[in-house]
């Protein structure tokens, strides 16, 4: 089944060359369906190729989804036209008495930064408390994985060394767990972080439990034991070249970064990089879709705000 956009996303036209099946608002209208309703949260600052990423993960099912896009309305996006999100994108205000069944909230390159000092910190932590009513599970990636659980958890981050950049093997840890159904014991994910969040601070909160990490790059995803809450500190949506395009962003700005760790075959920039983590990105959305959203999810969205999560 498609998922279901804003009939003019530019995003559209990348995924239709893909020939992944998008249905606009307007085809939509006439299936008696209730599709499932998904919000993203975009703190990304490109935010039509975090767009592209996402919806193509979300297409890898045969549910109907309804996506809808949030952005900061404290922040002002210096990499995504106002034009753009005035037409694809909502305010909290805007939706702030709707119910959903899913929530993804991305990550953002603000890591350098305590959370009590980003300027949409406020206006993020009114969102964290509206999802536990309003949504029935949330999905949080990266820095919105860190920021999620130190709003929920009093869990914080901490500075690496020097910024974890590649693609790295996982273990799988709980292979019984719904999510990570069909999941090889091993799988490669893409990171990119100068922070990260202790497993003993994990261990030691009750409602949490570690999924799947690294010998190399520590935590990868950290589940709460009701499935309505994941935490993914990689990115596993990124595309082939975007850990590249990170790469030559810093370098542009006289950053001087590493290489990318298992990026580029034999260490040489001038060789395409192996993709090596999508099948492991479409089966942990696809499960998270089915298993934790799908399976559980009221009918009656506003059953929600009779069991806070």
């Amino acid at each position: 089944m498609p998922i279901r956009v804003p009939k003019e996303l530019p995003a559209i036209k990348v995924l239709e060359k893909e020939k992944i099946f998008v249905m606009d608002e307007d085809r939509a209208m006439h299936q008696d369906i209730r599709p499932l309703e998904i919000l993203i949260l975009n703190l990304m600052p490109k935010k039509d190729e975090t767009e592209v990423q996402l919806l193509r993960l979300l297409s890898n099912t045969p549910l109907q989804i309804n996506v809808e896009f949030l952005h900061m309305s404290t922040h002002e996006a210096k990499n995504t036209s106002s034009d753009h999100l005035k037409r694809f994108y909502h305010q909290f205000n805007e939706l702030k008495e709707k119910f959903y069944d899913g929530l993804i909230i991305t990550g953002a390159p603000i890591e350098h930064l305590p959370f009590e000092k980003v300027d949409y910190w406020e206006e993020l932590q009114n969102i964290f408390k509206w999802s536990r009513t309003h949504v029935f599970s949330t999905f949080h990636i990266c820095w919105g994985a860190q920021a999620g659980l130190y709003y929920h958890y009093k869990i914080d981050k901490h500075l690496l060394n020097q910024k974890l950049t590649g693609i790295y093997n996982h273990d799988v840890l709980k292979p019984t767990w719904s999510i990570l159904k069909g999941f090889d014991d091993v799988f490669f994910a893409p990171h990119s972080r100068y922070t990260g969040v202790d497993r003993k601070d994990i261990n030691e909160t009750e409602e949490l439990e570690i999924l799947a990490e690294s010998k190399e790059a520590g935590l990868f995803l950290v589940g709460n034991k009701n499935n309505r809450a994941f935490y993914a500190m990689g990115h596993l949506e990124y595309d082939r070249e975007t850990l590249q395009r990170e790469f030559e962003r810093d370098q542009s700005k006289g950053i001087q970064p590493n290489l990318p760790q298992h990026y580029f075959p034999d260490d040489n920039l001038d060789k395409i990089p192996q993709l090596r983590w999508h099948m492991a990105a479409s089966l942990l959305f696809s499960n998270w879709l089915n298993y934790a959203v799908y399976q559980n999810t009221p009918y009656d969205l506003s059953d929600l705000l009779k069991s806070d999560k």
